[in-house]
């Protein structure tokens, strides 16, 4: 069969040039720390083979990942390098772990047996593990109290379970004002100080993209970073510290249809916006299915056609939504013409950011949200 030409409207571009100036000034940033860049939740949205390669190649030491899926996926494109797994997962995903040369996040005592059990039965001669403590995150981790006893039990399955790190994780380092911060800082280092010398070999880290910008006497072995690596601030508070990163990925689409519409039609589902002028309505291939949020009309979201803002009208539907252009003339827009939904269009730029500020959440999940059926471009431009 000759091939098809699915061409869609709607596509994001990542920019591998932009990424690799992120993970460049990062590494000047914390250094000596080493750099390992989270490449979890496919790499944010920005697609995670392609990231965790540019990731490697532009310095990072190493990858974090979320699931025992996400390092399968990743060693079956080739990539190379340390992955650390960031939480104890599912005893049935040991062995596809053990088979792929993962590093193991281990909180519990009966899971580094389930581990050291498994890794027998397949004739794996080591294990390395980075041991997490829970010092306020009350997500996953070993209490700090009950460390010792795991680090013995550790020790005692060595040579084949090998202690290789030791990690926590900030609950509000993007506040850094917040005394969590020094709560936290205190629990670690006080675990640290439990373990005497045993540290001297280990990889010691506390640092998400927020602790490793604003906390620098955390820096530490190595940073995790994620949504500073993408380009984006952890967080309002940290936007000035932020301004030498580059924002990575851009949504884009084209004009599908352009049309007149009167004075008090509605427009969308359930006619929530009526118009109060005859306008011009471009319509956009790409809705809440793609991860344009069904709301950010009514929450001000705007598209840059042309270089200029244009509102978006009308509840966002699953595979298209609806632009108002203003009165005939106000704006020439064609069919097939450039919208820019996050990125730059001119000098104008609508970022993930400001998605986030008008729904009221992080930019993380606006580019998490960049649904599977919008195709990764990947370029490298120049800032």
């Amino acid at each position: 069969m000759s091939e098809v030409n699915v061409e869609r409207w709607a596509w994001a571009e990542v920019n591998l040039t932009a990424y690799a100036h992120n993970i460049e000034y990062l590494k000047s940033l914390v250094a000596p720390a080493a750099v390992w860049a989270v490449v979890k939740a496919n790499a944010y949205g920005h697609g995670a083979v392609v990231i965790a390669k540019s990731a490697l190649h532009a310095g990072a030491s190493g990858l974090c990942v979320a699931l025992a899926g996400e390092v399968v996926e990743l060693r079956n494109a080739g990539v190379q390098g340390p992955i650390l797994v960031l939480s104890q997962q599912p005893y049935e995903s040991l062995s596809a772990l053990l088979q792929q040369s993962a590093t193991h996040t281990v909180y519990s005592i009966d899971y580094v047996n389930e581990l050291a059990k498994c890794a027998t039965a397949l004739g794996v001669s080591q294990v390395p593990v980075h041991i997490k403590v829970d010092t306020g995150m009350n997500r996953v981790g070993v209490a700090p109290q009950l460390l010792m006893e795991l680090v013995h039990h550790v020790q005692k399955l060595s040579p084949l379970i090998v202690l290789e790190g030791i990690y926590t994780h900030f609950a509000n380092a993007d506040e850094p004002e917040h005394p969590a911060n020094n709560e936290q800082s205190r629990l670690f280092t006080e675990s640290l100080r439990q373990m005497g010398n045993l540290t001297d070999s280990l990889k010691i880290h506390s640092c998400n993209s927020a602790a490793a910008i604003t906390l620098p006497h955390e820096r530490r072995s190595l940073v995790r970073v994620g949504i500073s690596s993408y380009g984006m601030s952890p967080g309002p508070q940290l936007s000035d510290n932020c301004t030498e990163l580059e924002p990575v990925m851009s949504l884009k689409a084209r004009v599908s249809h352009v049309h007149v519409v009167q004075p008090g039609q509605g427009v969308s589902y359930g006619h929530r916006a009526i118009t109060t002028e005859e306008c011009v309505i471009a319509t956009v291939p790409l809705g809440y299915a793609d991860g344009v949020p069904r709301r950010l009309w009514s929450a001000g979201g705007e598209v840059l056609i042309g270089g200029k803002r244009f509102p978006i009208m009308g509840v966002i539907t699953m595979d298209q939504l609806m632009v108002n252009c203003g009165p005939v003339g106000n704006c020439p827009v064609e069919v097939g013409d450039e919208v820019v939904l996050i990125g730059k269009q001119g000098s104008e730029v609508i970022s993930a950011a400001e998605w986030a500020d008008a729904l009221g959440t992080i930019a993380y999940e606006v580019t998490c949200g960049i649904g599977a059926r919008i195709e990764r471009q990947y370029v490298e431009v120049p800032h």
